[in-house]
C-alpha cells in the first residue's frame, strides 16, 4: 500500500507518466500529435476570422459555430501543449494548482461544448420547422444569451470538483498514469474515502448528457416529422444537407466523449495505454474534424473560405511578381 499523505494534505505537484508502458515512443507518437494539434489550431482560427470579419456570416448558425470552435481550440490547447512536453522534453510535472486548473478548465469547456452542439439542434429545428419565425426565435442577441447561460452552468457544475478536492490528503506516490488531469485520474490519487466525488462526478456527467442528448434527440425527432411532411424533394434535400454536418460534429463529441466517461469509471480491463492513447484522441480528433465538416457541408461558409482561398492567392502571385529575385 502506498503511504498517505494526511500532514502535508496535497503534494506540491504530480507527475504526468505520458503513455504508460510506451515510454521510448512518445517521441514518434508526438509527431501525428502535433500535426493534428497545428490542423486544430488552423482550421478553428481560420473559422473564427471568417465568421467575425464577414458580416453576411453574423448569423445565429454562425454564431454558434464560432462559439464550438472557441470551445474546440479551448480542449486542445489545455492539454495538448503539456502532452507534447511531456513527450519531447520529458517535462512530465505539472503543479498541484496547475492540475486542478487543468481539470477545471478540461470539464467546464467539455459541458459548455455540449450546450452549444444543443443550441445547434434547435437551431435546426426552428430553421427547418419554424422558418418564418426563425429571426424572431433566434435574433443574435439571444444566441450570445445561450453561450453565456450555457458557459455559467458548466462551471457551476464543475467548481464544486476542485474545492472538493482542495480538501483531500493525498497518497505519497504522485504519479498519474496518463498525460493530462482528469478528474477520476486525480480522485484516485486521494487516499481517503471519495465516495463524495465520484457520486458527484457521476451525477452531473448522467445529468448533462441526459439533459442535452434528450433535447438533442427531441430536436431531431421533430426535424424527421417536418422533413417526411415536405413534397418537394429539392426541399427535402436541403432540410437533410442543413442537418448533416451537425450530426456527423454531434457524434464526433460524445461517442469518444462517453467512452472516456465509462472507462475512467468501469474499464478496467482497458489496457492503460490504449485508454491514455484514446483520451488524447478526444481532444485532438473532434476539434480537427469540426472545421472540415463544416467547410465541406456548409454552402456559405464555404463560398467565403474559398474567396479568401483566391484573395491569399492573387496576393502571393502579386508580391511574387514584385519581387525582381
Amino acid at each position: 500500500m502506498t503511504v498517505c499523505n494526511v500532514s502535508l494534505g496535497h503534494p506540491p505537484f504530480f507527475i504526468l507518466q505520458g503513455i504508460p508502458g510506451m515510454e521510448d515512443k512518445h517521441r514518434w507518437i508526438s509527431i501525428p500529435f502535433c500535426s493534428m494539434y497545428f490542423i486544430t489550431i488552423l482550421g478553428n482560427c481560420t473559422i473564427i476570422f471568417i465568421i467575425c470579419t464577414e458580416r453576411s456570416l453574423h448569423k445565429p448558425m454562425f454564431l454558434l459555430l464560432c462559439m464550438l470552435a472557441l470551445t474546440d481550440l479551448g480542449m486542445s490547447t489545455t492539454t495538448i501543449p503539456k502532452v507534447l512536453c511531456i513527450f519531447w522534453f520529458r517535462h512530465s510535472e505539472i503543479s498541484y494548482m496547475g492540475c486542478l486548473v487543468q481539470l477545471f478548465f478540461i470539464h467546464t469547456l467539455s459541458i459548455s461544448q455540449s450546450a452549444i452542439l444543443t443550441a445547434m439542434a434547435f437551431d435546426r429545428y426552428v430553421a427547418i420547422c419554424e422558418p418564418l419565425h426563425y429571426a424572431t426565435i433566434l435574433s443574435n442577441s439571444r444566441i450570445g444569451l445561450i453561450g453565456l447561460v450555457g458557459l455559467v452552468r458548466a462551471i457551476l457544475f464543475i467548481l464544486p470538483i476542485p474545492v472538493l478536492l482542495q480538501k483531500m490528503p493525498f497518497h505519497v506516490n504522485n504519479v498519474i498514469p496518463t498525460t493530462y488531469c482528469e478528474h477520476m485520474a486525480v480522485v484516485k490519487m486521494v487516499c481517503v474515502d471519495t465516495t463524495v466525488n465520484r457520486i458527484y462526478g457521476l451525477v452531473v456527467a448522467l445529468l448533462v448528457a441526459g439533459l442535452d442528448i434528450s433535447a438533442i434527440a427531441s430536436s431531431y425527432v421533430l426535424i424527421i416529422q417536418a422533413v417526411l411532411r415536405l413534397s418537394s424533394k429539392e426541399a427535402h434535400h436541403k432540410a437533410v444537407n442543413t442537418c448533416t454536418a451537425h450530426i456527423a460534429v454531434m457524434l464526433l463529441y460524445y461517442t469518444p466523449s462517453l467512452f472516456s466517461f465509462l472507462t475512467h469509471r468501469f474499464g478496467r480491463g482497458i489496457p492503460p495505454h490504449v485508454h491514455t492513447i484514446l483520451g488524447n484522441l478526444y481532444f485532438l480528433i473532434p476539434p480537427m474534424l469540426n472545421p472540415i465538416i463544416y467547410a465541406v457541408k456548409t454552402k456559405e461558409f464555404r463560398e467565403k473560405l474559398t474567396k479568401y482561398g483566391y484573395w491569399m492567392k492573387e496576393h502571393i502571385i502579386s508580391n511574387h511578381g514584385q519581387n525582381p529575385f
